[in-house]
């Protein structure tokens, strides 16, 4: 009778514990309502006392439990909520838990790697349950604030595999995870790393591109360049063909800042803007942001080109390259010690000047650059890290004169990681461009540069989920060489001359938040505040009335003033000082998961300026500090946004108004003589400049077939009034058209994926014409024909346009070990436009007639390339 009671006893038991049900909760449920779902469906029973508030709501999302065991589903309430709950036969207690058993939340931290190792910069950590996550830090770290509890953890990156993994948070875990290269994922991905936009996060006016994309897009002679890339994103235009720099937004190449590794870079391409100094190979991914600027970037006021190289692989030894119609490229990576230490060495070399040589053509022009990354992890919170690049330009025509130009940058970073919340990277820098003239039939030479030394130290502080606090130092000091001129021979009429040197020290401090006010509603602001001094020792001209340019009402012409005696300053003296605010703001109201409006302000002040009257900078342009003549630019920039993902992001929309207002923005006088020139005050006046427009980018993410249309209405003017009522200014102190204004500029970038050996890309451009100014007369003096201009920049050049071609074969794309390759056949230009890079006024030696002559740089261009690796 005894077993036969134990044995009814234990049948009993099993049956309440391993009774199921299905229960569904969200926030609006309260425990009440959860306990009587539960008791309708079981045998069990609720006992509690009155410190239980049955009226409470603990869940934050809705999720449902279909068919769960009453043991398992009670173990849940568990670890979400901080109650405690204990089955005891067919009762269910229910009681508060020990105060050191109620955290509702855990701190989920991690860290994201490839195959090789090494972090996984951007990458998208999303929780299922919680339709939150968030994006991998420079370190490929990130952390997450959520309440006890069972996830999903989606680990989603371009040109990965994606990783899903189920987590248990009880308490503060931390979870690293491993990601696989998906190459069939590569083909299918455009524009950002991300296949959607980021509806949520406050940052706007920004463009994302990894190589993977940038490889699909054509270029001249089938050689990728990040460079070019980015002009088929909306509110970026070229600076001209054949030409280096680019134009964003209506803003001057100089008004760009360009970092490498962190590291300011102020020379942006090879052979007269034929290829950028960027390297495919070695490049990861680039930031282009053209508003909403976060405070840790400053000193330039029109956008900021973060460029970052690749770490080296930490356990395998890896190569590859490329052979092209005029240039080479070899990539070696490997560890220096496995899982500790890595290197990557990179170098490009140009072969055009060989052909021209066995065609008898004295003419040569050739570049080659290094680029090289090295990594090393002292334990789990110090790693250093050493990048490099140097580069050269070798033009030569003729034996009559010939130029060498080029960068060398080398930054030194220690990055530390403090706790799970605070991460800091200090780093140390060196950067110069170097410009050398020979002019072998005068017998002399003229060098200019300009170096800088810098110091960065910045604080990533996570005070929580919703508010991160990110803050830093910086400085950077300048040598300016303007120009030295050197006789090469005894017979040279010129002498040696050394133009004013100039010296100057920039320096900020910067304070920028990330609040999440809502589930809806995100804030960015911040605020930087810079110093800039420029320094002696340097000897500066006094002019009459402070007037470095005078006005001559008699032939209504601006003329040089004449220095009336100069100020000497010693080493190290302060010549000029300034000092601004500069504000930052954004935020981003989400409607739901896929619509978002964001807006965003900022202020940003630049302290140095290329000096150049052409539109679009030449590898000699040479770069001058703000000082008692030249005052800081000042810039304040306006923009707001709707963004929408649709269709399961398939496709996405991007659309920008902006408004950007900018101070102190010098302009030339006609005939204004820039090189050789020790009294650059003499030719410049002081005026402002504003730019407004539109842009608009839609895109497809997913399919055999993606791209992006890119449109962008925009004007962009500046205005130099006369000093007083009786000077004219520049175009009667008018509004003018700047060098920069495109008012329409349109891209079209298309991907098809044909099959797994081939692949179709094509890219079409079309560009208003920059503005110029045209003769629209002439008249004759001394039998010469002289030709009258217009009003500044009165005129444009033709419409610009062209349609680019790429085919894309890999013989065996189901390869992944060994040797790998893939050839790239390109045509640029293929309707042969001739686009006109200038127009010239002349007279013709036949007829004596008057003419304008176009001037252009490319027709039609194939190009074909062998890339492999192994």
């Amino acid at each position: 009778m005894k077993h036969i009671i134990s044995a009814c006893f234990f049948l009993f038991s099993w049956s309440v514990f391993s009774q199921s049900i299905t229960v569904t909760v969200d926030k609006t449920v309260t425990l009440k309502e959860l306990f009587k779902q539960i008791e309708n469906q079981t045998d069990y029973k609720f006992a509690f006392t009155d410190q239980i508030d049955t009226s409470r709501k603990y869940f934050t999302k809705k999720k449902s439990y279909n068919g769960i065991e009453i043991k398992q589903f009670v173990n849940e309430l568990n670890s979400i909520t901080p109650i405690q709950f204990s089955i005891v036969g067919n009762n269910i207690f229910v009681k508060q838990k020990p105060v050191n058993a109620a955290k509702k939340t855990s701190k989920l931290t991690g860290q994201v790697l490839d195959e090789s190792r090494q972090p996984v910069i951007g990458a998208n950590v999303f929780i299922k349950e919680l339709s939150t996550g968030a994006t991998t830090d420079a370190n490929g770290k990130f952390s997450l604030e959520l309440d006890n509890g069972n996830y999903t953890v989606l680990i989603t990156y371009v040109g990965f595999k994606n990783k899903e993994k189920q987590i248990t948070v009880s308490g503060d875990v931390r979870t690293d995870f491993n990601i696989e290269a998906d190459s069939q994922q590569l083909d299918q991905v455009i524009v950002t790393t991300s296949k959607a936009v980021d509806v949520r996060n406050t940052q706007m006016s920004v463009n994302k591109l990894t190589m993977e994309e940038i490889k699909k897009i054509p270029s001249a002679m089938g050689e990728p360049d990040p460079l070019k890339s980015i002009l088929t994103l909306p509110g970026v235009t070229n600076a001209g063909e054949l030409s280096s720099g680019f134009n964003v937004r209506g803003g001057a190449a100089d008004q760009n800042l360009l970092l490498l590794d962190g590291a300011p870079v102020y020379g942006d391409s090879h052979m007269f803007g034929f290829f950028s100094i960027f390297n495919a190979d070695v490049v990861s991914g680039l930031d282009l942001y053209k508003g909403g600027i976060p405070s840790k970037f400053g000193g330039r006021v029109s956008s900021v080109l973060d460029v970052t190289q690749q770490i080296g692989d930490f356990e395998n030894y890896k190569v590859n390259g490329g052979i092209g119609l005029i240039s080479s490229r070899l990539l070696v990576q490997g560890p220096i010690q496995k899982d500790k230490g890595s290197f990557l060495v990179a170098g490009r070399t140009s072969y055009a000047h060989l052909f021209l040589k066995l065609a008898d053509n004295n003419n040569s022009a050739m570049f080659y650059d290094i680029n090289a990354k090295l990594n090393y992890r002292l334990n789990a919170n110090n790693t250093l890290a050493f990048s490099g690049y140097f580069g050269n330009d070798v033009f030569d025509i003729n034996d009559r004169f010939g130029s060498t130009y080029g960068n060398t940058m080398g930054i030194v970073s220690w990055k530390h990681k403090f706790s799970d919340n605070i991460n800091t990277n200090l780093a140390v820098f060196y950067s110069d461009y170097k410009f050398n003239l020979d002019i072998t039939t005068e017998n002399f030479e003229w060098n200019n540069v300009i170096k800088s030394y810098g110091l960065t130290y910045k604080w990533n502080h996570s005070l929580s989920e919703k508010l991160k606090l990110n803050y830093g130092i910086d400085g950077q000091y300048y040598d300016f060489n303007p120009g030295t001129v050197k006789p090469t021979s005894s017979d040279s009429q010129f002498n040696y001359k050394q133009f004013n040197k100039k010296y100057a020290l920039e320096s900020s401090a910067y304070l920028d938040f990330e609040h999440q006010i809502t589930e809806k509603l995100n804030l960015r602001y911040g605020i930087r505040y810079s110093m800039f001094y420029r320094l002696g020792g340097e000897d500066i001209s006094t002019y009459e009335n402070g007037q470095s340019v005078v006005y001559n009402p008699l032939y209504n012409i601006y003329e040089k003033g004449t220095p009336t005696g100069s100020i000497s300053y010693k080493s190290g003296e302060t010549i000029s000082k300034f000092n601004n605010l500069e504000p930052r703001a954004a935020l981003s109201y989400a409607f739901n998961g896929n619509t978002s409006v964001k807006a965003s302000y900022n202020r940003m002040a630049q302290y140095i300026h290329i000096l150049s009257n052409t539109q679009s900078p030449l590898p000699m342009s040479i770069w001058t500090p703000s000082g008692p003549f030249t005052k800081p630019q000042l810039l304040d920039q306006f923009a707001a946004g709707y963004f929408k993902n649709f269709k399961d992001d398939t496709y996405s929309f991007e659309g920008e108004l902006f408004y950007k207002n900018i101070q102190n923005r010098i302009d030339y006088i006609d005939g204004a003589d820039i090189l050789a020139n020790n009294n650059i005050e003499q030719v410049i006046l002081n005026g402002k400049a504003r730019s407004y427009g539109m842009e608009l980018l839609f895109r497809k993410n997913t399919g055999n077939f993606t791209g992006w249309v890119s449109y962008t209405l925009s004007r962009a003017e500046q205005k130099t009034p006369g000093r007083t009522a009786e000077e004219p200014g520049i175009a009667n102190g008018d509004w003018y058209l700047s060098g920069y204004d495109k008012m329409h500029n349109l891209n079209i970038v298309g991907s098809y994926q044909y099959n797994p050996k081939w692949s179709f890309n094509a890219n079409f451009t079309l560009q208003s014409g920059q503005p110029v100014t045209y003769a629209n007369g002439y008249y004759e003096f001394g039998g010469i024909n002289i030709p009258n201009f217009s009003l500044r920049n009165e005129n444009r050049l033709p419409l610009y346009h062209h349609l680019d071609l790429a085919a894309t074969y890999t013989p065996k794309p189901d390869k992944k070990k060994g040797w790998q390759s893939y050839w790239v056949f390109s045509i640029y230009n293929i309707y042969n436009r001739k686009n006109a890079a200038s127009m010239t006024f002349a007279t013709n030696e036949d007829t004596g007639a008057n003419e304008t002559r176009r001037l252009s740089i490319f027709g039609i261009v194939p190009g074909i390339s062998y890339n492999f690796k192994f």
